[in-house]
């Protein structure tokens, strides 16, 4: 039968193999991720600059999930103490936890418009389904804070049940937001590319089912063992959907750069390439258009060694505009 009141998994000593496979995990998520930040920085001018929020989105996770990762062992290694054999917690373990919800705010809307950048609607659609999914993302991750952490001092079951649904009913409807705005995307893309945005989605919204068992964790379970079961398995799941999701997205952004570039409809400096396949050699722009009555900027001097390059982008001609 399931207590009026629970445990709090921070309030549960930790065994010292609980202790050290935690912070083998925490420091695990946090490599991993400063790796993702690294590659998305890397590779941000493989995309084009139609498909740019999706790499600020990019970014924008890695280096917050990163930092919190850090934020985490910093606490989790403050907010125990070792005594007899038993690291137990004081009253700042619960931050070895809290950051968790602190970063999902701002990653998981990242996670929604990293993946609506790449799908086809534009203009105030594209505005208006990405506020929709975005802020319901977000009231999905606050909801579950306030029960876990806020009302009740996590120790409320009712808290943890009644805001646990309105969550899960902001999460519905991010998800058939996304759901449909992913269909009428697959419709209008090249097969490839349509695979790779329907692996994304499902990556994405599978790996979100993973967040609330582990909230429903604590309400039927409680000590150390369970404590350490949640701290692994959010990093495994922070991982892999961060880290699997963007770069999916990043190769189907690639991709539907590629057919801009193959189309005409985009320019790209370079020839992309996809696991050794080249999906389109460089666009380069071979004509200015300008607006009624203006005129060409003159040509700037450039240094002897940038010659040869200008001569082969095929530089352009005032007297032939």
């Amino acid at each position: 039968m399931i207590a009026v009141r629970v445990t709090p998994p921070w309030t549960a000593p930790l065994t010292t193999s609980e202790h050290t496979l935690i912070v083998y995990f925490l420091l695990l998520a946090a490599l991993a991720l400063f790796v993702g930040f690294v590659r998305a920085w890397v590779t941000r001018g493989e995309v084009g600059s139609r498909y740019r929020t999706a790499v600020v989105a990019r970014l924008g996770i890695m280096s917050a999930a990163s930092l919190s990762y850090l934020v985490l062992l910093y606490e989790f290694a403050t907010g125990y103490r070792l005594h007899d054999g038993m690291y137990v917690p004081d009253s700042n373990a619960i931050l070895a936890f809290e950051p968790r919800y602190v970063e999902w705010s701002v990653t998981v809307p990242l996670l929604v418009i990293e993946l609506l950048a790449i799908c086809v609607l534009v203009g105030s659609s594209a505005r208006r389904v990405r506020a929709i999914a975005a802020g319901s993302t977000f009231l999905m991750i606050f909801c579950g804070f306030l029960g876990a952490f806020v009302i009740g001092d996590g120790t409320s079951i009712l808290a943890l049940v009644v805001l646990g649904v309105l969550s899960a009913v902001f999460w519905v409807i991010s998800n058939v937001v996304l759901v449909r705005t992913v269909q009428q995307s697959l419709r209008e893309l090249t097969p490839e590319a349509a695979t790779v945005l329907q692996a994304a989605t499902l990556l994405l919204l599978c790996g979100w089912v993973i967040y609330p068992i582990v909230y429903l964790i604590q309400i039927v379970s409680s000590g150390g063992v369970w404590a350490t079961v949640i701290q692994v398995t959010l990093c495994i799941a922070d991982i892999v959907v961060k880290l699997g999701f963007s770069g999916l997205v990043h190769r189907a952004a690639k991709l539907r750069t590629a057919e801009d570039v193959r189309a005409g409809d985009d320019i790209h400096p370079e020839a992309i390439w996809i696991s050794s396949v080249k999906q389109s050699d460089a666009g380069i722009p071979r004509e200015v258009y300008l607006a009624p009555g203006a005129s060409v900027h003159p040509p700037r001097q450039m240094p002897a060694t940038q010659s040869a390059v200008a001569t082969e982008a095929l530089p352009i001609d005032p007297e032939e505009v």
